[in-house]
């Protein structure tokens, strides 16, 4: 799918993402199962993928299929992925905070 119509839609359907990734909706299905993803449904029934979803799909077929990693070894790489920009968030927090007391020294000289 063109990355322009891509960006344009809010909401995928599970035959959408199917095409997207290139894998079947039942694989979609058991890696929702495996990796704790949760889509919106419409509905109660239909399954409704944000782009932030299709990435994660995307990043769980990259680390399966090409890197060759077992599903409790992707697991473990999304989690030490999510560790790490949880520590990346915090650190900058820390250095904005850092930057607005030094501002404010400088205000008061």
């Amino acid at each position: 799918m063109d990355e322009q119509v891509r960006r344009q839609k809010f909401f995928y359907r599970i035959g959408e993402v199917s095409r997207i990734l290139g894998v079947k909706p039942h694989v979609i299905r058991y890696w929702e199962q495996e990796f704790e993803l949760n889509p919106k449904r419409k509905e109660g029934t239909h399954r409704r993928y944000t782009l932030e979803e299709i990435k994660r799909l995307e990043l769980i077929k990259s680390l399966l299929y090409e890197q060759g990693y077992t599903i409790a070894g992707a697991k473990k790489k999304i989690k030490s992925l999510s560790t790490n920009t949880i520590n990346y968030k915090a650190l900058v927090k820390e250095i904005l905070e850092e930057l607005c007391e030094i501002r404010h020294i400088l205000k008061k000289s």
